[in-house]
């Protein structure tokens, strides 16, 4: 049996990278996965009819949009009853291109804090009543080892990600009462088609990784199981590094 068996987990952003990644290994674990995504395009029709074939549901979420994140909620507790866990994975960075933090348009910035912090804030809107209601639930927030080190050219993305560390600390406070533990975890360069957009992953400079490589999508499922599972049901509020000791925090 798995560690989150007849559980219901929730991924934003599940369809590709990181995302799929959480929501095949929750699956894995027993959980019965909604899997999030913004369009159903071809990489991520596939991963739903994957998910939906282990027992799952996806669905096109805005997570902008408080209409479809409560739509979200809705539908999750329509098909299965419950929302024990909620993973805040969708994040503006697919495609981001660095530049000098006075040549970011503000549109840029106001899509980077509308998708990556406004997207979390609705989707834990959306969930808290059911998880109340409960007594018990986990959110797992999605931040950046950027966010605890200058990072050029990004500071959207930046800002937003340490935004998100902010509201898993807000959220933490205010939620502890009805049983629901709120944790984010911070991967560092990961191995993703996103990040490819972004930058090299072969030429990325490991000499400031004392584990010596880039991250790996599994490389972070393990802290989002455990964060979602039973065995952190006392830890909350917390933020938890995965960059092969880049960063110490």
């Amino acid at each position: 049996m798995g560690r989150l068996e007849n559980k219901v987990a929730i991924v934003t952003g599940g369809g590709k990278g990181l995302g799929r990644a959480f929501c095949f290994s929750l699956a894995k674990e027993g959980a019965k996965v909604v899997m999030a995504v913004h369009r159903l395009d071809v990489e991520a029709t596939k991963a739903a009819r994957e998910i939906e074939a282990q027992g799952g549901y996806a669905l096109e979420v805005d997570v902008t949009s408080e209409e479809d994140t409560h739509r979200m909620a809705d539908e999750t507790i329509k098909r299965f009853g419950r929302i024990d866990v909620l993973v805040n994975n969708a994040a503006y960075y697919y495609g981001v291109a660095r530049k000098p933090f006075h040549e970011i348009s503000s549109e840029e910035w106001d899509r980077a804090m509308s998708v990556s912090v406004k997207g979390a804030w609705l989707c834990c809107k959306a969930v808290f009543p059911q998880m109340k209601k409960q007594m018990k639930g986990k959110i797992i927030n999605l931040s950046s080892d950027t966010a605890f080190a200058p990072t050029k050219g990004m500071i959207h993305y930046v800002v937003s990600k340490a935004a998100i560390i902010g509201v898993t600390r807000v959220l933490a406070g205010e939620l502890g009462q009805y049983g629901i533990c709120v944790n984010a975890v911070a991967p560092g360069f990961t191995d993703t088609a996103a990040s490819r957009t972004i930058g090299s992953v072969e030429k990325f400079d490991v000499s400031s990784i004392p584990l010596g490589r880039v991250g790996l999508p599994e490389d972070v499922v393990g802290a989002v199981i455990f964060f979602a599972s039973d065995d952190s049901d006392f830890v909350s509020g917390q933020t938890l590094i995965i960059d092969g000791a880049r960063r110490v925090h």
